[in-house]
């Protein structure tokens, strides 16, 4: 298994197939997407040795993320690729949403066993101001089909920002009432190029956790496997809520994730200083190369990052890795 220097093991890797996405959200890509390199992509091959690498030291769930990762043509085959990896137990992606609602059984048939759908408010309108889409209703209309579907999971993503959805706890509570899916609020993270944003909009997590505590809410066991949410249920919902606050003092303590670029570089924490290349050793007849340069990586993983110093490391957005 692979152990950094901190103790900590690692069973949960986050991996990026593309940085392109269709949405234009504030807080990542407001401008929209701006190539500024080759979009030379992990090829399906290079996926799959990358994914068996990982599952040889331990890892058990993968996360396909992005940018958008179902606007891959071949989306549905990495999740096929996952599921015939041995020792990968669990397929979750991280999705906008926008075309789950035409593909979502075909996304759970090949394998996928949890989503999490970035929704960041419950108005309309405030959502195309949010995304620069008018995407609120078929984002929707996808939630209600991955219900229906039977996957394991149903997870949405709300990034908390002051002067967007800052007033709207109310509402996602009511929307949790009667809905068995896990509403997940994120604390806004400062990148490279969204400093004045953040400084405007940064709410801390730790205010709504006090809220829900005297509503009532209880913390929920974690698992292994589990990212870096915080859960609360509450007997009287259907729904969960789970907060994700890495300005926390203790957020690195529990770090179990790795992540990996969609142009094959390994980054062991989000807010790494430099992303290490792998792909010289992802198409080798053998993955031991591979397989070899992960043992020895780990053992350069720092205990924390620094984001409380305003340092960023080279996140320029969270598209680049999909957070």
């Amino acid at each position: 298994m692979l152990i950094d220097p901190a103790g900590r093991k690692f069973s949960y890797l986050r991996l990026s197939i593309t940085d392109v996405c269709n949405f234009k959200c504030v807080y990542c890509l407001p401008d929209g997407y701006q190539c500024d390199h080759d979009r030379e992509f992990l090829s399906l091959n290079e996926i799959s040795n990358t994914i068996s690498a990982f599952a040889h030291h331990g890892i058990t769930k993968l996360r396909i993320t992005g940018g958008e990762p179902t606007l891959r043509k071949d989306f549905i085959d990495v999740i096929r690729v996952a599921k015939d990896t041995p020792g990968i137990t669990k397929i979750a992606a991280t999705t906008n949403g926008f075309s789950m609602h035409k593909h979502i059984n075909n996304w759970v048939d090949a394998g996928l066993n949890a989503i999490n759908v970035s929704i960041d408010t419950l108005d309309p309108r405030m959502f195309n101001t949010i995304t620069g889409h008018d995407k609120f209703n078929t984002v929707m209309k996808g939630i209600d089909a991955a219900l229906e579907s039977g996957i394991e999971s149903v997870k949405i993503n709300s990034v908390l920002m002051k002067q967007y959805n800052g007033q709207e706890l109310d509402t996602f509570l009511a929307y949790l009432k009667d809905r068995p899916v896990t509403m997940r609020f994120i604390e806004l993270m400062q990148t490279n190029d969204n400093k004045a944003f953040f400084d405007k909009n940064h709410v801390s997590g730790q205010s709504i956790k006090a809220r829900l505590r005297a509503a009532g809410w209880q913390p929920v066991i974690r698992s292994i496997t589990d990212g870096p949410a915080q859960e609360f249920y509450h007997p009287d919902y259907q729904g969960r809520i789970g907060l994700i606050m890495p300005y926390s003092n203790d957020f690195c303590n529990t770090c179990n994730r790795l992540r990996v670029s969609s142009l094959g570089k390994l980054h062991l924490c989000l807010f790494s200083e430099q992303g290490i290349s792998l792909r010289e050793y992802m198409n080798e007849n053998s993955n031991q190369a591979l397989i070899d340069q992960l043992s020895r990586y780990i053992k350069t993983k720092k205990p924390t990052h620094l984001l409380h110093q305003g340092e960023t490391g080279v996140t320029t957005n969270l598209s680049m890795l999909g957070g």
